[in-house]
């Protein structure tokens, strides 16, 4: 059985969108770590939090982000596919996983680069917003 729906669009956008920033961190720590020492040879049992403080805060921002699309992401993923079998990916639904996918993406932009906490907390609860009623619509059509 093929599902078609028009849904599916933003949510592949922004899996797309999460790699570009998983090579953005890795073209940004890199070069950094090699800059500070940091022997991946030798390393065991690290993980990327170990960097903190180590790395200029700028270089790390990157990676929070990373850390940020596979966290509240993953709930946007499973409304999607409800929403896309159901058959209730297109009109105000589709607008709305757009307005999250395009909300995300600035977000990404805003913490990767400028990192003002009040910008990127507005965007976010823009996004949570849209998320949540994307959700609700989910609800409905399925409860």
């Amino acid at each position: 059985m093929f599902i078609q729906s028009p849904i599916f669009a933003p949510a592949i956008v922004l899996v797309l969108w999460s790699l570009v920033m998983l090579g953005w961190l890795a073209l940004t720590r890199l070069p950094a770590m090699s800059r500070a020492g940091v022997d991946l040879s030798v390393s065991v049992g690290s993980r990327g939090a170990n960097l903190e403080g180590v790395l200029p805060d700028r270089v790390n921002w990157k990676s929070h982000n990373y850390t940020h699309l596979m966290e509240q992401p993953t709930i946007f993923y499973a409304t999607v596919i409800i929403l896309g079998v159901v058959g209730a990916g297109e009109g105000i639904n589709l607008t709305l996983a757009w307005a999250y996918v395009l909300l995300r993406i600035a977000h990404s932009i805003v913490q990767a680069t400028w990192n003002r906490v009040a910008v990127r907390f507005a965007i976010f609860c823009l996004a949570t917003t849209a998320l949540l009623l994307l959700a609700i619509n989910a609800a409905r059509v399925t409860l």
